[in-house]
């Protein structure tokens, strides 16, 4: 039987799915994604100035984002105000995350380009879709695009999952058998959004109840969250 938290017993957590560290040791590396860790990693030693990390949501790009920005010191620039960040930005490396969630500041991104390579510096989009996709229309822009170095982050495999739900229990000081873990793998969407839900849900339902996470509650909680029951956004 798992073992759980013992006495004295906590609070409910009241700001769930934000606890979870973006430390590069807290980082959970796989096939997936290893070809982003280790780009990462090697910085400054860049093929490019300018490097895009695409990959779907929840495939884990903000963490490895964050795990950069703090390494290289990097400036986190509004994909809305670019134009602001670029005369105070300096040396400084950049990074701007989810450059394609909205319209695309064509001229600002133009700008902040020049801006970074003129000083000898880095600039990080993360991405949904590769740079193509981006239905940019300024000739320039798309030039200095193509010229970027494009790495795409993969959908969680089976062993990224099941290490990332692991990591994510041992963040709430909670453990869980392994085949609770596999089940969870087998069963929920393949996104570590999903996973940061499925742990919280199952997080809040045991210390509610009182007791360990086992298969039945994962399952309880796992249907749950298929028939739309209850909020699970982060």
């Amino acid at each position: 039987m798992a073992s759980q938290r013992t006495d004295p017993p906590r609070q409910l957590p009241l700001d769930l799915g934000h606890g979870t560290g973006y430390s590069r040791d807290e980082l959970v590396v796989s096939g997936t994604n290893a070809e982003a860790a280790a780009l990462v990693d090697r910085w400054p030693d860049w093929p490019s100035p300018v490097v895009v990390l695409a990959g779907p949501p929840g495939s884990g790009k903000t963490h490895l984002a964050q795990i950069w920005q703090t390494h290289a010191n990097a400036v986190a620039v509004d994909p809305g105000r670019i134009g602001e960040h670029i005369a105070s930005l300096g040396a400084r490396p950049a990074l701007i995350d989810d450059i394609d969630k909205g319209p695309i500041d064509e001229q600002g991104l133009f700008h902040l380009i020049n801006t970074v390579r003129g000083a000898g510096s880095t600039l990080l989009l993360t991405a949904r879709r590769f740079p193509s996709a981006w239905r940019v229309a300024l000739p320039d822009l798309i030039s200095r695009l193509k010229a970027a170095a494009t790495v795409e982050i993969h959908e969680p495999d089976d062993l990224l999952l099941a290490g990332v739900i692991t990591k994510l229990f041992a963040d709430r000081q909670v453990e869980v058998e392994p085949h609770v873990v596999q089940y969870l793998v087998r069963r929920i969407e393949r996104s570590l959004a999903t996973a940061m839900r499925v742990v919280e849900r199952l997080d809040r339902a045991a210390l509610e109840r009182k007791t360990p996470i086992t298969r039945a509650l994962a399952a309880e909680t796992v249907s749950a969250m298929d028939e739309g029951q209850g909020e699970f956004d982060i």
